[in-house]
């Protein structure tokens, strides 16, 4: 069977716009050598006219389909585009007139052909630079698609179509329809120029770089716009081509746009919204966690997790599928859509890619996010989250959008978050129901040593240049010791030690609670000390009130080789210089999460950056490695933590953890019961 090739939009596009630039330029030099040398061409303007709009439109197709298509699509980098795409097209303009400028009064400079080619070539340009500002304005003002702001864009597309065809009614004359048109498109272009969500997620060093680009998208409007004027009183001989309602409109968007932009971007530096919508998230989160009770229904927290998703991510319709013991599946939490448009919806998605992947047998879902669009004729787009409890799908979320891709990067992960809580704290429910009816000491035994195998991570994140190796060993059952690891990015590790006041179950099921802060909080990449500070604030929403949890918070750079870390009422940190060939303390205030639970507890953390280098060492560790006692009463004691490190320095990361352990144990007796939880993570720097 034949089987037609797969068109490339962007470069038939491209073709097409060049060659229909270049028939225009003949056209208009044909006419123009006619009138010139009073000949009649036979070309009459609308062929021109013609030409002019088939290049808007390829170039429109163009910069649409390269726009959507780009593995660029950042803020900043759409910006840039947009600025240097102005940058080129101001150079042009320049350019040319200077050529004229040295020209002077020569018999070349006043010649009406070669006014007419450079005349083409600048409109050209000043085309190429508005539809492409206009087009990277369409992605930011798009990049929270709501229903109302998609079909606001999709009207001034159409008022800006039916612009391009009013040069065959007035022939760009500036006239009373042309001006009306002209304040219509201007004022429908400011009312979308409010949308600018997409400023918050901005760095403060990215917000500096984008208030550049945008004063040269400014300067470049303006300086495009005064030529355009210029050539409005100059045009006769030749044809107007850039008094146009389509290019005129596209310059009050762009530089309205621009100025908005610029403005808010100004006002936002001294703040981050984005830090105040990612700590609501973060008390949702603890929402979640916190929503079941023993003896209460497990709906509670299902009900909590539609809320906090469908606040997330500004949903038209959900609902959530649950599968019984029995296999049977029910629907509840059925939010904004009726049952006959669920059912509906529901085919149309099982036979819909990638949702139709799906299988509730497989014990990977728990890692899946199905997000896609829809041939529905409501709704566009929708998620399908499963729901995932001791790597048993019981269930799945659905959730759905009126308007096309309308799930973005950072809705799909604080959902794929709240999931994965709402998840823990099911399973938490389930395995505290279970053991409740048993006698005491097996709900010690069975809900505290799965709830401790979550806490601790099976993988410690790490690259060439450093080994990192853990051990933790609970007094108890379970205990509350605590470390945990995460790769931020650009070499950048975050790493983490705690510890809860208490033993047993209770220390466990606290040292949940800081997991769970931990994951939500490290999305937002803060520093050692920021990071304490909204531990503290989201923990004492839960901690009871005689609870506390200490501990350590590093973030490692491996291509700038320091440190930063933060220390809340923990042990100090042994880090060994193998320049020096000694071991010391690292030991800075901070005081316990919970202890203090308002704002003045920002007074008690501070933070420091060390620098290492190939040899060095950090050991960090919780108290009962420090505090474990022999048959006579006396503690290991720091020193003789420091002198083991001294000895075997020369190690790698496990087998110095291996010999600390140990050393640990000889000490106090291999047949000791420890009195106290043992956890220690060695790092030991090789490149």
């Amino acid at each position: 069977m034949f089987k037609l090739p797969n068109l490339n939009i962007g470069k038939i596009s491209l073709l097409v716009a060049i060659m229909t630039w270049l028939s225009l330029l003949f056209v208009d030099i044909t006419r123009l050598f006619g009138t010139v040398n009073q000949m009649e061409s036979g070309i009459a303007p609308e062929i021109s006219y013609i030409l002019q709009v088939l290049f808007f439109i390829m170039v429109y197709l163009f910069y649409n389909y390269s726009i959507n298509n780009s593995e660029k699509s950042n803020f900043l980098d759409l910006i840039w585009r947009g600025a240097s795409t102005g940058i080129v097209a101001t150079s042009v303009s320049i350019f040319i007139s200077i050529f004229y400028y040295l020209l002077g009064d020569s018999r070349l400079a006043s010649d009406p052909i070669l006014r007419n080619f450079f005349y083409h070539v600048d409109f050209a340009f000043i085309t190429l630079f508005l539809v492409s500002c206009t087009l990277l304005w369409k992605h930011l003002i798009l990049y929270q698609r709501t229903k109302r702001v998609v079909n606001q864009w999709q009207g001034f597309e159409i008022g800006l179509l039916i612009s391009m065809f009013f040069v065959f009614f007035n022939q760009n004359t500036l006239d009373y329809s042309f001006l009306f048109g002209l304040s219509v498109l201007i004022i429908f272009g400011a009312a979308l120029s409010v949308n600018l969500k997409w400023i918050p997620y901005l760095t403060f060093k990215e917000k500096w770089k984008s208030i550049l680009f945008l004063v040269i998208i400014q300067i470049s409007s303006a300086y495009l716009f005064v030529q355009v004027l210029s050539y409005s009183g100059s045009i006769t001989p030749y044809l107007n081509l850039t008094d146009n309602l389509f290019l005129l409109s596209l310059f009050g968007f762009v530089f309205i746009y621009s100025i908005f932009s610029f403005l808010v971007t100004l006002f936002n530096l001294p703040t981050s919204s984005v830090f105040e919508q990612k700590l609501v998230e973060a008390i949702n989160f603890q929402r979640l966690s916190q929503s079941i009770k023993p003896g209460e229904n497990e709906n509670q927290v299902l009900d909590i997790l539609m809320d906090s998703c469908m606040s997330a991510a500004y949903v038209d319709a959900a609902w959530l599928e649950l599968k019984d013991t029995e296999g049977n599946k029910n629907i509840i939490h059925q939010r904004f859509i009726n049952n006959k448009e669920r059912k509906i919806v529901q085919e149309i998605i099982q036979d819909t890619k990638p949702f139709s992947d799906f299988t509730w047998e497989i014990n990977t879902n728990d890692n899946k996010t199905y997000v896609g669009k829809l041939q529905d004729f409501k709704y566009k787009s929708a998620m399908v989250i499963p729901l995932v409890v001791n790597k048993d799908t019981v269930g799945r979320i659905f959730l759905l959008k009126e308007v096309k891709d309308g799930f973005n990067k950072e809705m799909t992960n604080i959902i794929s978050t709240f999931v994965g809580q709402a998840c823990i704290s099911v399973e938490n429910y389930r395995l505290l129901n279970e053991a409740i009816k048993n006698e005491r000491y097996k709900e010690e035994l069975q809900i505290a040593q799965r709830v401790q195998r979550s806490l601790l991570p099976s993988m410690l994140h790490k690259d060439s240049t450093f080994q990192i190796h853990g051990f933790s060993e609970a007094a108890d059952e379970v205990g509350g010791d605590y470390y945990e690891t995460q790769a931020l990015g650009d070499n950048q590790f975050a790493i983490i030690i705690g510890d809860v006041s208490g033993k047993g179950t209770s220390a466990a099921f606290n040292m949940s609670q800081m997991k769970g802060v931990f994951h939500s909080l490290v999305q937002l990449n803060p520093s050692p000390r920021d990071f304490l500070i909204k531990a503290n604030a989201a923990l004492s929403h839960c901690l009871e009130k005689n609870h506390f949890i200490t501990t350590s918070y590093f973030v490692l750079n491996t291509k700038t080789k320091t440190f930063k870390y933060s220390r809340a009422g923990h042990c100090p940190t042994l880090f060994f210089n193998a320049e020096k060939n000694n071991s010391e303390y690292l030991s800075i205030d901070g005081m316990g999460l919970g202890i203090v639970r308002n704002k003045l507890y920002e007074k008690y953390v501070q933070e420091k950056e060390v620098g290492y280098s190939i040899g060095d060492i950090l050991i960090l560790f919780t108290d009962g490695i420090v505090e474990a006692k022999n048959d006579q009463n006396e503690e290991f004691g720091y020193e003789r933590l420091k002198k083991t490190v001294n000895k075997y320095k020369d190690l790698n990361a496990d087998q110095l953890q291996q010999k600390i352990i140990e050393e640990l144990y000889d000490y106090i007796g291999k047949s000791t019961l420890p009195d106290d939880d043992y956890s220690l993570l060695v790092i030991k720097f090789i490149q």
